[in-house]
C-alpha cells in the first residue's frame, strides 16, 4: 500500500470582530484552496496523480490534505527553497500561480497563511499582508511559438479558440479571433496542424504559460511518404560516400576497439 502524507495550510485571521473558524470559513474561501492545492502537488501531470483527500479541521481553520509521501517530500523541498530565497520564481508555473493566489488572497482578507507538510523536519511558509510572493515580471517574455497537432476544436459562444492537441504539451487552448475562423474554407477539425502562436515564455526555463497563447496562423502540416523524395536522399547519400571505405570509416568511429 502507497505511504500517505499531507499538507497543512493554517489560515488565522478574523471575520469582523470574530477570529476565523471552521465555522465562519466562506465556502468560496475553501473552493480557491481546493483548486490551488493540486497545482501546488501537481503541477503538470494532473491525469496521472494519486489521490489527494482533504479534511477541515479547528485551529484556527487547517486545510489537511494528504497524498503520496512523494509528493510531500518533493512539496517540502520546494517550501524550504522559497523561504530561503524568499522568491517563486524558480517554481513551475502552476505552482507559482498557485502561491500567488494564496498571497493575492492573504492581502484581500488580510489572513495569513502557514503552510507546512507532515515530516518532522518540514519548513513552515508564512503568507500574509506583509509577504510579497510574486513571480518577477522580466523573467516572462513574449515569444512566438510553434506547436504541432492534432486541432479537435474550434469556436466558442463568447472567447473564440482552438484546441490543439500535441504530444509534447498535452491539449493546449489558444485564443483566436472569431473572424479568422469564419475566414476558413473548409473543416479544420481533426486535421493535423503546425500552430504559430505567441505567449508568454520564462526566459530561465523556457517554461511556457500555457495560458497567455494567442493564434497567429496555421501552417498545414500532412506528413506522408513521397518515393521520389526518399529516392533522391539515397542517391544523394550514395555518392557523399562512394569514396568512402566503409569498413574503415567504422573502424575509425569504434576507435580501434573490436568488439
Amino acid at each position: 500500500m502507497e505511504k500517505i502524507g499531507s499538507i497543512e495550510i493554517r489560515v488565522s485571521g478574523t471575520k469582523g470582530k470574530i477570529d476565523l473558524s471552521p465555522n465562519n470559513y466562506d465556502v468560496k474561501e475553501i473552493i480557491s484552496m481546493l483548486q490551488n492545492v493540486e497545482d501546488l502537488l501537481y503541477p503538470t501531470n494532473k491525469k496521472e496523480r494519486p489521490l489527494i483527500s482533504y479534511n477541515i479541521e479547528e485551529g484556527s481553520v487547517k486545510h489537511i490534505f494528504k497524498t503520496s509521501i512523494q509528493a510531500i517530500i518533493g512539496f517540502s523541498a520546494i517550501l524550504l527553497q522559497i523561504s530561503k530565497h524568499d522568491s517563486i520564481d524558480f517554481l513551475e508555473l502552476k505552482t507559482a500561480q498557485a502561491i500567488e493566489a494564496i498571497q493575492t488572497l492573504s492581502y484581500q482578507k488580510d489572513f495569513e497563511f502557514d503552510i507546512k507538510t507532515s515530516l518532522d523536519d518540514s519548513p513552515v511558509l508564512k503568507i500574509n499582508s506583509s509577504t510579497s510572493f510574486f513571480r518577477t515580471e522580466n523573467v516572462w517574455v513574449d515569444a512566438e511559438l510553434y506547436f504541432y497537432g492534432t486541432l479537435t476544436n474550434a469556436g466558442g459562444k463568447n472567447k473564440a479558440n482552438i484546441h490543439l492537441d500535441t504530444e509534447d504539451f498535452g491539449l493546449l487552448t489558444i485564443d483566436t479571433q472569431k473572424s479568422f475562423l469564419m475566414d476558413q474554407d473548409e473543416n479544420l477539425l481533426y486535421r493535423k496542424f503546425a500552430v504559430r502562436a505567441v505567449g508568454k515564455q520564462n526566459i530561465q526555463t523556457g517554461e511556457i504559460d500555457k495560458s497567455s497563447l494567442k493564434l497567429i496562423g496555421f501552417i498545414d502540416f500532412s506528413p506522408k511518404y513521397d518515393d521520389n523524395y526518399l529516392k533522391g536522399l539515397i542517391l544523394k547519400a550514395k555518392n557523399n560516400w562512394k569514396n568512402i571505405d566503409p569498413d574503415l570509416w567504422i573502424d575509425q568511429i569504434r576507435g580501434g576497439y573490436d568488439a
